[in-house]
C-alpha cells in the first residue's frame, strides 16, 4: 500500500510506448484496453493480468486470492463504464445510466481494508485481499472525482486523434494533452510546419 503519484506506461500496438499519467488511479484503470476499436490496446486478457495490474503502485493491492474469471469480467466492465462516465463529463454531456450503475455496484462490495504494520510506520491491506475489494476502491475512487471539486477538471486530449482522458491537477488547470512529449509536441510540429506553409 503505496501513496505515490499515478501513471502508467502505455504501449502502442503500432509500437512504441509512453508514460502517461491520468490523474487518478481509477483514469489509469480505464486505459488498460477495451472493446470494438480499443481492443488492439487490451491489457487484461486473463485473471492473472488484473492481478498484476492491481499488484502495482500506487493501488498495491497484492491479492492473496486468486482472480476469478469473474472478476476479470467485473473488472471490464467497472473500466468501460469509468472511460464513458469520464468522456461525458469531459464533453459536458449526461452521464450514461447504465455506466452509473456499474460504479454504484461495484462501489457497494467490501473495499480494501489498510492497516498498520508491526512495526507501526507502514500501512498495508488487511487479508483476505480480492479483486472485488480492488474493483471496489476504483469504484470510489471514480465516484469522488465525479462528484467532488476536480469534476470539471476531467478532460480529453485535445490532440484529434487521442481519446485519452484525465484529470486536469495542474494548478492554473490550463493542462491540453494526455502528455506534452506525445500528443503536446505533435500539435507543435504540425502549427509549426502550417505556419512555414503559409505565403
Amino acid at each position: 500500500m503505496q501513496a505515490s503519484t499515478t501513471g502508467r506506461v502505455l504501449h502502442d500496438p503500432k509500437g512504441g510506448s509512453f508514460r502517461f499519467d491520468a490523474g487518478a488511479v481509477c483514469l489509469d484503470f480505464a486505459h488498460t484496453g477495451g472493446a470494438g476499436r480499443y481492443a488492439v490496446f487490451e491489457t487484461l486478457h486473463e485473471p492473472a493480468d488484473l492481478a498484476e495490474w492491481l499488484a502495482q503502485p500506487p493501488l498495491a493491492a497484492v491479492m492473496t486470492v486468486p482472480v476469478t474469471t469473474r472478476e476479470l469480467a467485473a473488472a471490464k466492465a467497472l473500466r468501460q463504464a469509468v472511460w464513458d462516465t469520464a468522456h461525458a463529463r469531459a464533453a459536458h454531456r449526461p452521464l450514461p445510466a447504465e455506466a452509473i450503475a456499474t460504479i454504484n455496484q461495484a462501489a457497494a462490495k467490501a473495499p480494501l481494508t489498510p492497516e498498520l504494520a508491526a512495526d507501526g510506520t507502514t500501512a498495508r491491506w488487511a487479508t483476505p485481499v480480492r479483486a472485488s475489494q480492488a474493483l471496489s476502491a476504483l469504484a470510489r475512487e471514480m465516484i469522488e472525482l465525479l462528484s467532488g471539486p476536480l469534476s470539471e477538471r476531467i478532460r480529453e486530449c485535445a490532440s484529434d486523434n487521442c481519446p485519452l482522458v484525465f484529470v486536469d491537477t495542474s494548478r492554473p488547470g490550463t493542462r491540453r494533452w494526455c502528455t506534452m512529449e506525445r500528443c503536446g509536441n505533435r500539435h507543435k510540429l504540425r502549427a509549426l510546419r502550417a505556419r512555414r506553409a503559409d505565403p
